[in-house]
């Protein structure tokens, strides 16, 4: 059985049968037309699906919510938001990977749309879901100060906003701006030095890093900004402005700081790269820059996992070698770590692009811990070191996941969390859907995640620039 389903302007005839392959059909509840609105999302065991118009009736079982579903191998590679939701996991190794251009390559950006009156969006069963603030123009970095304010960049307006819950009702009662001026597309943000008590707010512009004076309780910059000698290569090519953002963040001892930049291209070697597709060392004050990491395409989000020396990033990986290629990861940065761009990806597979180019770095080429579906556009990423979940999320990752705009049927477009074994500190190599709901039941798109950060009192906070909106997940048991 076939249906015609409208995504994004462009109408796809599916197998219906295909669709509901691997996972027992598992499709979200928002694509229902008219969903049921629940804070906890029900597992599904058993449903029917019929083709109605643009309409699907679903029959739907309802079982434990912690059950979840996991999606390994080529179900992994290929699914689509129809099967996110809380608690299905999803595992994707090298051994899964299709040939290059073993399907085509989708022009299908997100037709974004105003929240659709009575949306809500899916969180795993205890855990509750709120719109935290909005009215912004472009939240895109989340950073919590120390004594609780939440900093938010809004990068096209080239500001940084300060909010404050004062009477801790989980709601801010004030909203600040802290800067506005001597910045150029900012993005990431970090208190310094790290601990109780910093004494600037660092920003990375998309071409430098700046600081401002900072005390805990400021609203607003004590002073102009100051540019550091941390120049960076600047925009790009790519679609929305190319690898503009750039993240920063500082070692735990406060001596290095480190700062991603993404290409400039999807895949060229020319000596526009030269500076480009890294991840740099520097000092605090701007001075003394190496390369700590490369053949990095786009680390959007990095992050020191709290307790050790270990940094982390979120990395978005090359397009236009199909649907399912190449997965974005989620991983350790190796000192002096190669990972492959822009001539191989996850191990020795060579980008037929590049081929035959540098052999010689074919057996350097790192596999990064957690792969991820491709095109779902990992961006920002934090450890959960608060103590209001259950135990057993203590220490995970979050992740932001912007939503693909290169693939016929959507990914992403979601939070996710990515285990971390307690007993070796190491990723399982799997990640779990934590909050689904963004893609309506014809495939448009009412939010983007992009930046994370978890609150003082323990909640989770993001930001998505698709209707410009921070939201907060808590959890009050079962």
């Amino acid at each position: 059985m076939t249906a015609s389903i409208h995504e994004g302007g462009t109408h796809i005839r599916r197998n219906t049968g295909k669709l509901l392959a691997g996972v027992s059909g598992q499709m979200s509840l928002a694509t229902a037309p008219n969903p049921v609105l629940l804070h906890s999302h029900p597992r599904f065991v058993s449903r029917s699906l019929l083709a109605c118009g643009l309409g699907w009736i679903l029959s739907i079982a309802n079982t434990n919510s912690s059950a979840g579903e996991s999606l390994k191998g080529a179900v992994a590679l290929t699914s689509d938001w129809t099967q996110d939701a809380p608690g299905v996991s999803h595992k994707i190794t090298v051994e899964d990977l299709p040939a290059p251009y073993a399907t085509e390559s989708a022009q299908n950006g997100p037709r974004v749309v105003r929240r659709p009156a009575g949306a809500q969006l899916h969180v795993p069963r205890g855990f509750k879901i709120e719109e935290y603030a909005g009215g912004f123009s472009n939240p895109r970095f989340l950073l919590t100060a120390p004594n609780g304010d939440i900093f938010v960049t809004e990068s096209r307006s080239n500001a940084i906003k300060v909010l404050r819950d004062s009477d801790g009702d989980g709601k801010p009662d004030v909203t600040a701006t802290f800067a506005e001026r001597n910045m150029n597309d900012p993005f990431g943000i970090a208190f310094y030095p790290p601990g109780p008590e910093p004494q600037f707010l660092y920003v990375a512009n998309t071409n430098g890093v700046v600081r401002f004076p900072y005390r805990n309780g400021d609203t607003k910059a004590r002073g102009p900004a100051e540019k550091l000698s941390a120049g960076l290569s600047g925009g790009g090519l790519l679609r929305g402005g190319g690898h503009w953002t750039r993240d920063l963040v500082f070692s735990p001892d406060g001596k290095k700081m480190y700062v991603s930049i993404g290409s400039y291209s999807n895949v060229s070697d020319t000596a526009m790269e030269a500076d480009r597709a890294r991840i740099f060392e520097f000092n605090p004050d701007g001075t003394g820059r190496k390369v700590f990491a490369w053949g990095i395409r786009n680390a959007v989000g990095i992050a020191f996992r709290p307790g050790t020396n270990e940094l982390w990033m979120s990395t978005n990986e090359r397009d236009e070698l199909g649907e399912d290629l190449v997965p974005d990861y989620i991983s350790r940065v190796e000192a002096g770590g190669f990972y492959g761009w822009p001539w191989f990806y996850l191990g020795n597979h060579q980008d037929p692009r590049q081929k035959g180019k540098h052999p010689e770095f074919a057996a350097r080429v790192l596999v990064p811990d957690v792969l991820v579906q491709s095109h779902s556009a990992t961006l920002n990423l934090c450890f959960y070191d608060g103590a209001q979940f259950p135990v057993e999320y203590q220490g995970d990752i979050f992740a932001a996941f912007h939503g693909s705009w290169n693939r016929e049927r959507r990914t992403g477009y979601k939070i996710v969390r990515v285990p971390i074994d307690k007993s070796t500190g190491k990723a399982r190599g799997d990640y779990e859907d934590f909050v689904t709901g963004f893609v309506t039941s014809d495939g448009n798109v009412w939010g983007r995640p992009v930046g994370i950060t978890v609150a003082k009192d323990g909640s989770l906070l993001f930001s998505e620039d698709g209707n410009k909106t921070i939201w907060r997940v808590s959890y009050g048991g079962q």
